[in-house]
């Protein structure tokens, strides 16, 4: 129906059946000192929609988008090329309206499309099982550490220094409220990953040890390594994964060890987003499936012997007792889901190794020409995409000076971590198929200028 806004004999006649004489009845318990006495000081008063729209404009104008400028961020959301394909199919209204399955059986093109994308998050990451994906990667890398609590019946998780920082502050925000005791520790500027560092601190106590594959700095771990030690003393290990294309080049972590695999999966199908929403990607062994959060949907035969689909697990709150849940995450970000699901048909496995070769190639360049910038160190000695670099200064008023020449160049180590001085000089840049030789170029010439 239209709307239609309330006239005076309508708002009379609703005083008159609660027996208040006017609106500010309303509002009689609220203390007088509380209450504005009139228009809020300095706002405007309202304008006409083509006037907000002038002046909302007006501001976007000053933002710097992504696509706008040489752009080499990463540190856990990519922009890699989605194709209009992607975009054209997840709008049509079959999906774009089938929000979530809360009468499974009769939604089976919304079950068969998560049918098909655990089935290719699980062959990702090399896993037996997956499950119909989670908020996002933050959010998936603590459930993995509250699963493996259940699991091992321990409380206490080593974090890789690796991981990311974000990661970490979700899981310590969560731990605050179930116990877990979560040991760990900010990455050195070192070109080796923290590999014995995170060895070291597993013991008896340990639930679980959590590793980011390749991790903050663009380093990658030897999961295998770890994966050995830690089973060594009965804990699990949870590998970390924010950047899926990197799995087209690198072994996946399931077939390394990994016994929960977590990520986010916005790289393939979703864009930047002004920072979400994303996708929360969850595997683990075929032995911890019941423990595993989130949803799983099955493959089944019906009565007259036809193909369908089911939702075989789902241990959420919404489903069962709230003291039975696995998980209190009462979406699995489905639309999201969908883009990297046809994101991921249309690459194959081929065409994932290729993106991944080309992302690759041109982290290769790029360290180069930064590499040849006067006083300018990259740190690493194997990285996918994404590596660091040294710089003689701190890293945030360079990352600034480079915007003001319309270059954005990287994400600055003092940002992820203002407490730790040690690694203000460091700047994580990235580079994707997207990043063109003009890009890398007016990077090394702008970055020259700046620290000259």
């Amino acid at each position: 129906m239209r709307y239609l806004p309330l006239t005076s004999a309508d708002r009379a006649e609703m005083l008159g059946v609660i027996g208040a004489a006017s609106v500010d009845d309303l509002f009689a318990d609220v203390p007088a000192a509380a209450r504005l006495p009139g228009p809020v000081p300095g706002l405007p008063h309202h304008a006409s929609e083509m006037a907000v729209e002038r002046h909302m404009t007006a501001l976007a104008a000053q933002n710097l988008s992504a696509g706008a400028a040489p752009f080499f961020l990463g540190a856990g959301a990519y922009r890699h090329h989605v194709p209009a394909s992607v975009d054209h199919l997840i709008q049509r209204g079959e999906f774009l309206t089938a929000y979530t399955p809360y009468q499974p059986e009769i939604a089976q093109g919304t079950l068969q499309v998560l049918f098909e994308f655990q089935t290719q998050v699980a062959r990702l990451l090399g896993t037996d099982v997956a499950n119909a994906s989670m908020y996002d990667g933050s959010t998936a890398c603590w459930e993995a550490i509250a699963m493996a609590a259940r699991i091992t019946r321990r409380k206490k998780a080593v974090l890789s220094g690796g991981v990311h920082p974000h990661y970490v502050s979700t899981a310590a925000t969560m731990a605050r409220f179930t116990g877990d005791v979560l040991d760990t520790r900010a990455p050195v500027l070192d070109a080796a990953p923290d590999d014995d560092a995170t060895i070291a601190a597993i013991d008896a106590e340990t639930s679980c040890v959590v590793v980011q594959y390749p991790d903050i700095l663009g380093r990658i771990p030897d999961l295998a390594k770890i994966a050995a030690a830690a089973q060594a003393h009965g804990a699990l290990v949870i590998a970390v994964v924010t950047e899926p294309v990197a799995l087209g080049l690198i072994e996946a972590p399931g077939k390394l060890g990994a016994d929960i695999v977590v990520g986010e999966g916005q790289a393939l199908g979703v864009g930047l987003q002004f920072g979400g929403p994303y996708l929360g990607l969850f595997g683990c062994r075929e032995k911890y499936v019941r423990q595993m959060p989130g949803r799983l949907c099955g493959q089944t035969v019906d009565a007259t012997g036809k193909r369908g689909f089911v939702l075989t697990l789902s241990t959420r709150e919404q489903h069962i007792r709230r003291e039975k849940a696995t998980s209190n995450i009462c979406t699995n970000a489905g639309l999201c889901a969908l883009a990297f699901s046809i994101h991921m048909t249309l690459l194959g496995g081929e065409g994932l190794t290729r993106l991944a070769r080309v992302n690759h190639a041109r982290a290769q360049q790029l360290a180069a020409r930064l590499a040849a910038v006067p006083r300018v160190t990259v740190l690493n000695r194997a990285y996918f995409n994404e590596f660091t670099v040294i710089l003689p200064r701190d890293a945030r008023d360079v990352v600034r000076e480079l915007a003001d020449q319309r270059v954005l160049g990287g994400v600055s180590l003092g940002r992820l971590y203002p407490q730790e001085t040690a690694l203000a000089n460091g700047l994580l840049v990235t580079a994707t198929e997207l990043t063109l030789p003009e890009d890398i170029e007016a990077f090394g010439t702008a970055l020259e200028g700046v620290l000259a």
